[in-house]
C-alpha cells in the first residue's frame, strides 16, 4: 500500500490544515490507497461475505459471490467478442443490476467505462460516439434503435459499428412481477422490446451462457478505469480520465466519513441516484461494495418507489436537495416507516437549511452538504455526519484532500475569510481530460485541480460555496451548459442569435431560460422553438420559458453577456415583487 497524496506536504506549506481539528472521532487525517483495481474490491467482498445481499431490486436479492461470478462471466463475453485491455465500453442503462454487472465486468476484463445518460438523445450520443469510440455498448432495450443508429454511423476504431449487449428492466425483476411487467408497460405505450439477434444479443442469456471460471482481473491501479462525460463551462462535452486509483481513493474517502459504518456492519444503502453519474457510481455502488453494503437500487427517481423501498430498512441515503424535498412534502410520506435512515450526503447542488429541517424531521438522521466534481471522482469535501456541521457550507475538505483558495489574479492563496477560486489536490483526482491536451493543461496545474468555482474558507476550515462556474445551470442536480442549448436553438431557421441563463425554480432549484433573437422577415413561436429544443436535447436540458428580443447585450467582441440577463430577468422580478408588496398593502 502507498500513502494517497500526503497531507505533510499541506503542513509544510500551509502548516496544520485547520479542518482536521473539525474531524469526526474515528476519521483519520489520511488514507491509504489500496493498490488494486476497483473490480477488486467486488472480489475481496465476495471471498469475504459472499452471502451477503449486494443488490436488492424491486424485493429481488443478489448476494455478493454471485454478483462476482456475474461480472467473471461478463468478462468472458467481452473477451469472445474481441474486447481487449484499454478498448472503451459504454453503457447506457438506469441505476439496476445490470448496470453493476455490466460495470464491474469490464473493470474486471481492463476495458474502459463509458457510463451515458440513458435520455441522451441521438446528437449527444454522436458527440460522445465520436470521442470515444465504443467497441461495444450496453443498453436498455427501448434505446437499441436510436444507438444502432448512431453506433453504426460513428463506429468503433478502425470505422466498425460497435456491437450492442441489449438487455430491459423486466430481465431484472423477481418473478411475478417479470411476468406482470409487459402488461403494464404495454398499457403506458412504453413496451417495445427489441429482438435479440447476432447483432442485438441479449445480455442475462450471454451470461447464462458465458464460462463460469474466475477471470483474472486485467487492470493495474493507474490504469484507466472510466472516461466520465461532463460539460464544462464551454459546453462542449469532453470525458473526465478517472483510473482506477482515483475510484478506489474516493470510495475509501467516503468510507472514512462513515467511521460508525464497520467492514462488517450490516448497512443498506438506498440508491435513486443514477448510477451512471460519478455522484451515484461513487458513493452508492462503489462504496456498497468496498464496504459489503446492500445496495437497494431504483431505477428512477419515482418518489413512491422509493417510499416503498423503505421497507428494506436503509441506513444511508446519499442523494440531492429535490429528492429530500419531495420525499418530505409527498403526501403519503406518514404511511411509510423512514426512521431506519440515519445519514445523508447531500450533493449535485445547494442544500437549502429548510429541506434539510424537514427531511430530518420525517426520518430523524442527519442530512449533511457536501461537495464534488467529476473532475474529482467526485466527493472532495463533506460536512461532519455526526460532528459539528454548518448549514450554507460545504464542510471540510475529505480525508488525503488538500484544498486552497487562490486569487483569480495572482494565482496566489488568499487569507481565511476571502473570495478566490477552490483548487484541489488529492488521489481522488482525474489524470486529465481525454485527448483534450489543452484543456488539461488549463484545469490541472503543478498539480492542483482548478475547479472554477468561486468559494471562501473559513479560519477554522469550513468552505463556502459562493458562485458555481461560470453560467452554469443545475437542474434538479444536473448539470446543464447554456452554450449548448443556444447551439441547438439558432440551428433553427427561424433563429437568428439566442442567449439561455438559469433562473430559480421550486422544484427543480433551476430551469434553463431561453431569450431569443429572430432572423429578419422569419416568424417562431415559443412553442415551435422548445418542440425543436426537445427533439434535439434531453428533457433537462429544455428551456423552461423562451422570450422574444431585438438583440441580445453583447460584449465588444460579440459574446453573450448572460450576467446582463441574469440581472435584467432580476430586475422584472424585484419589481413584479414590489407590485405584489404594495397591492397587498
Amino acid at each position: 500500500m502507498t500513502t494517497a497524496q500526503p497531507t505533510d506536504r499541506v503542513n509544510a506549506d500551509l502548516g496544520a490544515p485547520p479542518w482536521l481539528a473539525h474531524y469526526e472521532a474515528g476519521v483519520p487525517s489520511e488514507i491509504e490507497v489500496m493498490e488494486v483495481p476497483i473490480d477488486d474490491l467486488l472480489r475481496r467482498t465476495a471471498q469475504r461475505a459472499g452471502e451477503r445481499t449486494a443488490l436488492i431490486f424491486f424485493d429481488k436479492r443478489t448476494g455478493y459471490r454471485e454478483l462476482d461470478r456475474a461480472a467473471d462471466r461478463f468478462a468472458h463475453v467481452l473477451a469472445s467478442m474481441g474486447v481487449a485491455k484499454g478498448d472503451r465500453i459504454s453503457i447506457h442503462l438506469p441505476t439496476s443490476p445490470a448496470f453493476v454487472i455490466a460495470f464491474m465486468g469490464i473493470m474486471r476484463i481492463g476495458a474502459v467505462a463509458v457510463p451515458m445518460n440513458p435520455l441522451f438523445v441521438e446528437r449527444e450520443l454522436a458527440v460522445l460516439f465520436e470521442q470515444t469510440r465504443p467497441k461495444v455498448s450496453v443498453t436498455v432495450d427501448l434505446l437499441v434503435p436510436r444507438l444502432d443508429r448512431v453506433a453504426a454511423e460513428h463506429g468503433a476504431d478502425g470505422g466498425r459499428p460497435g456491437r450492442l449487449i441489449v438487455t430491459g428492466i423486466q430481465d431484472s425483476l423477481p418473478v411475478p412481477i417479470k411476468w406482470l411487467y409487459p402488461l403494464k408497460a404495454r398499457r403506458e405505450g412504453r413496451w417495445n422490446p427489441a429482438k435479440h439477434s447476432e447483432r442485438t444479443p441479449n445480455l442475462f442469456r450471454l451470461l447464462r451462457e458465458a464460462p463460469g471460471r474466475p477471470f483474472p482481473s486485467a487492470a493495474a491501479p493507474d490504469d484507466l478505469a472510466v472516461l466520465q462525460p461532463t460539460g464544462g463551462t464551454t459546453g462542449l462535452p469532453k470525458c473526465a480520465m478517472l483510473t482506477h486509483r482515483n475510484l478506489v481513493a474516493n470510495a475509501q474517502q467516503t468510507a472514512a466519513w462513515f467511521p460508525a459504518v464497520g467492514a462488517d456492519d450490516d448497512v443498506s444503502i438506498l440508491c435513486p441516484l443514477p448510477l451512471f453519474h460519478i455522484y451515484g457510481m461513487t458513493v452508492d455502488m462503489n462504496y456498497a461494495v468496498l464496504v459489503g453494503g446492500t445496495l437497494i437500487l431504483i431505477p428512477r427517481f419515482d418518489p413512491e418507489m422509493v417510499l416503498k423501498a423503505t421497507k428494506h430498512r436503509p441506513r444511508l441515503f446519499p442523494g440531492a436537495p429535490i429528492m429530500y424535498q419531495t420525499l418530505a412534502h409527498h403526501p403519503h410520506v406518514g404511511k411509510y416507516d423512514l426512521r431506519s435512515i440515519e445519514a445523508c450526503i447531500s450533493g449535485a447542488a445547494p442544500l437549502a437549511p429548510e429541506v434539510q429541517r424537514d427531511f430530518e424531521a420525517v426520518t430523524g438522521g442527519r442530512v449533511v452538504e457536501g461537495y464534488g466534481l467529476t473532475e474529482a471522482s467526485p466527493v472532495t469535501h463533506c460536512n461532519p455526519v455526526h460532528g459539528e456541521r454548518r448549514n450554507g457550507t460545504i464542510g471540510l475538505p475529505f480525508p488525503s484532500t488538500e484544498a486552497r483558495i487562490l486569487d483569480p489574479q495572482t494565482g496566489e492563496p488568499v487569507p481565511p475569510g476571502e473570495v478566490g477560486e477552490l483548487v484541489i489536490r488529492g488521489p481522488q483526482v482525474m489524470s486529465g481530460y481525454w485527448e483534450r491536451p489543452d484543456e488539461t493543461a488549463t484545469t490541472l496545474r503543478d498539480g492542483w485541480l482548478h475547479t472554477a468555482d468561486i468559494a471562501t474558507m473559513s479560519d477554522d476550515g469550513f468552505f463556502t460555496i459562493v458562485d458555481r462556474a461560470k453560467d452554469l445551470i443545475i437542474v434538479g442536480g444536473i448539470n446543464v451548459y447554456p452554450r449548448e442549448v443556444e447551439e441547438v436553438l439558432v440551428t433553427h431557421p427561424a433563429v437568428e442569435d439566442a442567449g439561455v441563463i438559469g433562473i430559480p425554480e421550486e422544484r427543480h432549484g433551476e430551469v434553463p431560460y431561453a431569450f431569443v433573437v429572430l432572423s429578419p422577415g422569419r416568424t417562431a413561436s415559443a412553442e415551435e422553438l422548445i418542440a425543436h429544443c426537445r427533439a434535439n436535447l434531453s428533457r433537462y436540458k429544455v428551456p423552461a420559458r423562451i422570450e422574444f428580443r431585438e438583440e441580445l447585450p453583447k460584449t465588444m467582441i460579440g459574446k453573450v453577456l448572460r450576467k446582463e440577463l441574469r440581472k435584467q430577468v432580476d430586475a422584472v422580478a424585484d419589481r413584479a415583487n414590489a407590485a405584489s408588496d404594495g397591492g397587498a398593502g
